[in-house]
């Protein structure tokens, strides 16, 4: 017996939460994981549908035969941010059953083959790079990056894999998986307010802001902090402080977003200088010009002042995604669908959906998030918009799939 929309959210909001920040820990390839992944294999089964684990790890569960081609495809992701929220990914998953199930209830009668994915470490949280399952399958992340990957204990992606009984050489580009499918539309929560303010439970996508990620290493001298001079230090924690400061006057001035949200520290003692203080930015805008403002402001910034310090500085860009448009006549259908009421918007996360833009045409969805927390436990997004949600990407199957 296939279970309802609430149902299925209570079977799997346990599965990797952590019982202290009531945030959540799913990362790609921990058990936490696995039983993620094992949830969707048994959501397929239920419904007696196709169910495979592609070369690149993701997971697909098929109603009608996906060599048809012009398949219509939705879903998101199951993994986590450290300590994230319930809705981001998962919701899209969860959705994409339930609105296969009211189309089934509907007796809508599909012409083309309907398809439910869970892409594989699409929030980058372990192995640092972001839709890793949805890069490798369009290539535009190599085999041989991939392996490259470690965590922050020194794992590889690889070795992960292989753990958790995936082969890891069987990773690279899939176009003819991607060659079967005629679209893609994502459902996901609003990481922002705009539907709050417009008073709607359901939004289209239309564009993804060209985004990226920098990693900035400054190199000091190690010392003792009771008893080095100040005026004798080469401490890289000022130069990166003043980086730090540096990103949000930028941001502030161009009406770009920059955050350094991840640091490390070595030695990490708290009575040693550091000899290595490295910092993750995170940067977007609404385009490229005024990306490539901000951040070149922000190197300049750091490089400025970590000469100022005696600190060595080198800065390498670890990922980037240029602006998604998404496809005109996909988001016109979709907004002819649900009756033209829906409000378009554009948005500054990245999502599977932009990165497959490139191979298929592709669409997204957003549900209305009353705060407009993301990456929190605090997001949020009430039943009766979930649920509105479902009927929305309910709507836009029938029509696609079905006429």
């Amino acid at each position: 017996m296939t279970q309802t929309f609430t149902e299925m959210w209570k079977d799997l909001a346990p599965l990797g939460r952590n019982p202290r920040t009531h945030g959540y820990r799913r990362y790609a390839w921990t058990p936490a994981d696995r039983d993620c992944r094992a949830w969707f294999q048994a959501q397929a089964h239920t419904r007696g549908l196709r169910y495979e684990a592609d070369r690149n790890g993701n997971q697909w569960a098929w109603l009608g035969d996906p060599a048809d081609g012009d398949a219509v495809v939705t879903g998101s992701h199951l993994d986590s941010v450290p300590d994230g929220g319930a809705f981001d990914g998962p919701l899209g998953v969860v959705s994409a059953f339930a609105a296969l199930d009211a189309l089934r209830a509907r007796r809508a009668r599909p012409v083309r083959p309907v398809g439910i994915v869970n892409f594989g470490d699409e929030e980058g949280a372990r192995f640092g790079l972001a839709c890793v399952g949805s890069r490798l399958t369009t290539g535009q992340l190599t085999r041989e990056r991939a392996h490259a990957l470690t965590d922050a204990d020194g794992v590889t992606l690889a070795r992960a894999m292989e753990h958790a009984g995936q082969d890891p050489e069987t990773l690279g580009p899939d176009p003819e998986r991607l060659a079967r499918i005629g679209a893609f539309v994502e459902l996901h929560v609003e990481q922002g307010r705009a539907l709050d303010l417009s008073g709607d439970p359901v939004g289209i996508a239309s564009a993804i802001w060209p985004h990226g990620r920098w990693r900035f290493d400054f190199a000091g001298e190690a010392n003792h902090a009771g008893t080095t001079r100040l005026a004798d230090r080469r401490d890289p924690m000022l130069s990166y402080a003043e980086t730090v400061l540096a990103a949000r006057r930028a941001a502030d001035l161009t009406g770009a977003l920059a955050t350094f949200g991840k640091v490390a520290v070595e030695p990490n003692g708290v009575n040693a200088i550091p000899s290595l203080v490295r910092g993750w930015l995170d940067s977007r805008a609404a385009d490229q010009e005024t990306l490539d403002t901000v951040v070149t402001a922000i190197e300049e910034a750091a490089r400025e002042r970590a000469e100022r310090d005696g600190v060595d500085l080198t800065v390498v860009r670890e990922s980037f995604t240029p602006v998604v448009e998404f496809e005109h006549a996909l988001r016109d259908e979709l907004n002819r669908l649900l009756g033209g009421a829906a409000p378009v918007l554009g948005t500054g996360a990245g999502h599977d959906a932009g990165i497959l833009s490139g191979a298929v045409p592709t669409a997204m969805l957003f549900v209305r998030n009353p705060t407009g927390v993301s990456h929190s436990p605090a997001e949020s997004a009430t039943e009766d918009d979930c649920l509105a949600g479902v009927d929305a990407l309910t709507d836009v199957l029938e029509g696609l799939a079905c006429r």
